[in-house]
C-alpha cells in the first residue's frame, strides 16, 4: 500500500535520525531535539497525507526517490553523497550535545524550527503546483512546463525550500558546528539542480522559454 510504504520510509528515516543525534548526544534528555524532530516529522507526515488524497502520483514519484533510483548513475553517487552529509546535520549537533561546544540562545533554535517551518510549506506549495515534481531526473508521461505558483519567481523552489529547511536543523538542535554540513549540501544540490536542468532543456518542451522568462533558480534577486 502506497501510503505504508511513505510512512515506513519515514519510520526509518526517524530511527536513523534518532540513533545518529541521540547516540551522539549520549542522551534522550533533550528537549529542543524533541521539539525540531517532531516538527520535521510533523510537517513530512502532513504532506504525505494531503498528497495521499490529492495527488496520489506524485506521492508514488516522492517515494520512488533516493539512492539507487536514478536512471543516471552518477546522479545515484550524488543522493547517495547528499544523505550522507544531510545526515552530518545531525551528527555534528549530537557531538555538539555532547561536548557542550554550543550554546545557543532558546529564541535562535525557535527561529531554527521556523526556518524549518518555512520550508516545508515551501515545499508543500511546490507539491500543490506541480505533480511532476518526482524526486529523479526524469520525464513523466504528458508532463509540461509548470510556470505559476512559486515557479513564477524561481525554477526550483522545491530546492529552495529544502534549503531554508535543512539550514534551520542545526540551530533548531541548538548546535552552530551542525551548520558546516548543511552549507556542504549547498554545492551538491546546486551541481544536481543544473543537471537537472540540463536534461528538461534537452527533452522538456517549453522549458528554454521559461528559463528565459523565470531568470532565478534559487532565490529571487540573487542566483
Amino acid at each position: 500500500m502506497l501510503l505504508a510504504r511513505a510512512f515506513a520510509g519515514f519510520t526509518f528515516l526517524f530511527v536513523v535520525i534518532a540513533s545518529v543525534f541521540f547516540g551522539l548526544a549520549g542522551t534522550l534528555h533533550d528537549g529542543r531535539a524533541w521539539v525540531m524532530l517532531a516538527l520535521f516529522f510533523g510537517c513530512a507526515g502532513v504532506i504525505t497525507v494531503w498528497l495521499w488524497f490529492r495527488d496520489k502520483a506524485l506521492l508514488e514519484r516522492r517515494v520512488k526517490a533516493g539512492p539507487g533510483s536514478e536512471p543516471d548513475p552518477a546522479q545515484n553517487i550524488v543522493q547517495g553523497l547528499a544523505g550522507l552529509i544531510f545526515l552530518g546535520t545531525f551528527a555534528l549537533p549530537g557531538l555538539d550535545r555532547r561536548f557542550g561546544w554550543s550554546h545557543l540562545p532558546l529564541a535562535v533554535s525557535l527561529i531554527g524550527d521556523g526556518m524549518i517551518a518555512i520550508g516545508f510549506l515551501i515545499v508543500f506549495l511546490t507539491f500543490r503546483e506541480n505533480s511532476f515534481a518526482a524526486g529523479t531526473i526524469e520525464l513523466a508521461e504528458g508532463q509540461h512546463v509548470i510556470d505559476s505558483g512559486p515557479y513564477a519567481v524561481v525554477r526550483h523552489p522545491m530546492y529552495a525550500g529544502a534549503l531554508i529547511m535543512i539550514a534551520g536543523i542545526p540551530p533548531a538542535l541548538g548546535s552552530w558546528w551542525g551548520l558546516i554540513p548543511a552549507a556542504l549540501l549547498v554545492p551538491v544540490i546546486v551541481w544536481r539542480l543544473k543537471r537537472e536542468e540540463e536534461f528538461l532543456a534537452a527533452n522538456l518542451e517549453g522549458y528554454g522559454r521559461y528559463r528565459s522568462r523565470v531568470r532565478r533558480r534559487l532565490a529571487p534577486m540573487f542566483w
